[in-house]
């Protein structure tokens, strides 16, 4: 594809020439399989903990949109996967050289050519991020969408640093709860119930 024809397929909603971009998702997650995986949230609280070397021993570590990374002894050095639902800065790209990124966002006019053709590109389905809408009663954090895609893979564990469901607010805003629309007690709720199904998932406080 064009860049000229991705700009048109973009603006006028074109979804089967984007996701022709993307790598299936059998194919993602197929790359997950016996993975120990750590799945990096932005709670500023992450700041104050001492998880960088675990997060570092991960056989995958993902994060999320512009990734804040105060210290490594706090956040580790590591980005294998990059899972976005905004633009991200060229300053921001270089720092983090993520081996994949992930497109999360339903908003596919916030995709740009440069994330759209890097490799191992991944462009989450639609019906996947509106069924995660119906189940939590509101848009999801793209943390909720990546939990609930890594955990249709067969991994051997995935273990949740920097998610405290905006207690601490985040480290890439200023910004509130309310002032977002995300419903974090549901999705708090959800994924209580998923550490208590799933013996794979691990939330570390």
């Amino acid at each position: 594809m064009t860049r000229l024809a991705f700009l048109a397929a973009r603006l006028m909603r074109r979804e089967s020439p984007l996701a022709a971009l993307s790598v299936d998702q059998p194919a993602l997650l197929a790359d997950l399989a016996g993975c120990h995986v750590a799945l990096i949230g932005n709670a500023r609280a992450l700041a104050q903990g001492d998880h960088g070397a675990a997060i570092d021993a991960a056989d995958r570590v993902i994060r999320i949109n512009r990734a804040p990374m105060p210290a490594p002894r706090s956040h580790g050095r590591r980005t294998d996967w990059l899972a976005l639902a905004t633009r991200l800065p060229d300053a921001d790209r270089a720092r983090l050289a993520p081996g994949r990124i992930l497109w999360m966002s339903p908003k596919r006019k916030r995709l740009d050519w440069t994330t759209a053709r890097s490799p191992g590109f991944y462009l989450h389905p639609l019906d996947d991020i509106t069924a995660l809408r119906d189940r939590l009663g509101a848009p999801p954090t793209t943390g909720a969408m990546m939990i609930e895609l890594c955990l249709r893979a067969d991994l051997a564990s995935l273990t949740l640093y920097g998610f405290d469901f905006f207690a601490s607010l985040s480290l890439s805003g200023g910004r509130g709860a309310a002032q977002v629309p995300h419903d974090f007690a549901a999705e708090g709720d959800w994924v209580a119930d998923l550490l208590r199904q799933d013996a794979r998932l691990r939330l570390i406080r």
